[in-house]
């Protein structure tokens, strides 16, 4: 990797700025296309009961699995900014030093490549829990054991030493792109991934947490990715890492005795 080190040599204002619109216009379209969808299931809840699970057709996979796509776009890309700031900063050095250099929307795809993958697991979970009953066609949970599990583990992998490297190499942009830089698209396609793959070793068990109370309740997507987002962007995470497995224990705590 050939680039200067001077970390005056950075973004310009016109590229943090075009930077910002980009991510902010990705987010605002996922979060406007949740709502939408939301507001239509309802609809249809309040007309046609939704009280029968009728069996998946291809189609219904496929649409689920657009709404995790979505969500996780909405929810993890404000997460990953920094890193995806970072990214762009090394470019912007390579192309001033005359080196080649990718768009930043490449490291952003394979970014999202990652969620994608385990978007596909999560739409297989969603099938088999309202296969079992344990998931409304609402998408709300009908088990509160089940409710009880998903906040257990979710708070005991914030113990876990995965967890913790996951989230310090998520926590850590410019080392990570200094030290995983592979030249080229494919390159930048490869960063991403791998990098989002780290964040959903980081996340998922948190995302597990949407079938714990309602898969398409904004507010409880809105709180899990408002704890994402204090985990991988301010300061003290193990303190924050720490303090959120003990509430998620305790949650689970609340569901096993019936108090939730």
């Amino acid at each position: 990797m050939n680039f200067p080190l001077d970390a005056r040599v950075g973004l310009s204002p016109l590229d943090r700025f075009v930077i910002g619109l980009g991510l902010s216009t990705v987010c605002v379209l996922a979060w406007m296309f949740m709502a939408w969808q939301a507001s239509s299931m309802a609809d249809m809840g309040a007309m046609t009961g939704m009280q029968s699970t009728s069996p998946w057709r291809i189609a219904d996979f496929g649409m689920v699995y657009l709404m995790w796509v979505v969500m996780m776009i909405a929810m993890m890309v404000p997460a990953a900014s920094p890193m995806i700031t970072a990214f762009a900063t090394i470019n912007r050095r390579r192309r001033d030093a005359g080196d080649a250099h990718v768009g930043t929307s490449v490291f952003l795809f394979g970014y999202l490549v990652a969620w994608s993958l385990f978007s596909v697991a999560a739409t297989a979970l969603h099938w088999v829990f309202e296969s079992l009953g344990w998931l409304t066609p609402m998408m709300e949970s009908a088990s509160p054991m089940l409710s009880a599990v998903l906040f257990a583990a979710a708070g005991l992998y914030q113990w876990t030493p995965l967890k913790d490297v996951c989230l310090n190499r998520c926590r850590t942009p410019m080392g990570f792109v200094l030290t995983e830089w592979r030249d080229g698209t494919l390159g930048a396609v490869v960063m991403g991934l791998r990098h989002g793959l780290f964040c959903v070793g980081c996340c998922a068990a948190l995302m597990g947490l949407l079938f714990a109370v309602a898969v398409m309740d904004l507010r409880w997507v809105a709180a899990v990715a408002v704890l994402v987002t204090i985990e991988k962007l301010l300061p003290w995470p193990r303190i924050w890492r720490h303090l959120i497995g003990i509430g998620l224990l305790l949650t689970a705590l609340c569901f096993v005795t019936g108090l939730l």
